[in-house]
């Protein structure tokens, strides 16, 4: 298992870590099996989409805002954020990715990606290869 650490620098943010996972594998050496990635956050979450077009990511984001707003007063949480604890549920805590050939298996236009809600902050996801 590996934990990796993100600095966040953006309140809404969606990182790349696409390399910085297959960089792991290429380490490990892992040739077949699946890698079960974790975020540790209850407002930061990993999702797969594309990452040949920056524009979808800013719409991704623009959108969650929309549908998310972050100052809804009739929210009861005290610290403020629920729209990130919603943001999160929507994209998910946790990513399985197939590992064959030593590759991630990811179609043409797809990345892993960490997503901030409620940054910037050091964060923290995890990995796990099973085979």
């Amino acid at each position: 298992m590996k934990t990796f650490n993100v600095k966040t620098s953006h309140h809404d943010q969606m990182i790349d870590i696409t390399g910085e996972v297959q960089a792991w594998i290429d380490e490990v050496g892992v040739k077949e099996g699946i890698v079960v990635l974790s975020s540790m956050h209850t407002t930061a979450g990993l999702t797969v989409n594309e990452n040949a077009d920056p524009d979808v990511k800013t719409d991704m984001l623009r959108r969650f805002r929309e549908v998310y707003p972050w100052d809804h007063t009739e929210d009861r949480h005290m610290e403020g954020n629920t729209a990130a604890h919603m943001k999160t549920s929507t994209v998910g805590h946790a990513q399985t990715l197939i590992i064959e050939k030593g590759q991630l298996m990811l179609g043409t236009w797809q990345g892993l990606y960490f997503c901030e809600f409620d940054g910037p902050r050091n964060r923290r996801y995890t990995a796990k290869i099973v085979q």
